[in-house]
C-alpha cells in the first residue's frame, strides 16, 4: 500500500490493519523458518507497509 491510503483510512482501520499486518508478518517469518515461504519478498513488503501504518499513527498523535 501507499502511504497516501493509509492517511486516507481513520484512527481505528489504521490500528486494525496494523494488527492484522503483525500477525501477517509472523506468519511469513514462522514460514520463512520453515522453508515454505514461496516468495520472500513478501516479508519486506509486509514489514514496510507496518512501518507506514504506525508511521501515520504517530504522525497523527504528535498533531492532537
Amino acid at each position: 500500500m501507499k502511504a497516501q491510503e493509509f492517511r486516507d483510512m481513520s484512527d481505528d482501520e489504521l490500528r486494525a490493519r496494523v494488527s492484522e499486518l503483525t500477525d501477517t508478518l509472523f506468519h511469513l517469518r514462522l514460514r520463512r523458518a520453515t522453508a515454505q515461504l514461496p516468495n520472500p519478498m513478501k516479508v519486506r513488503e509486509t514489514k514496510r507497509d507496518l512501518a507506514r501504518a504506525k508511521t501515520t499513527l504517530r504522525q497523527r498523535g504528535e498533531r492532537s
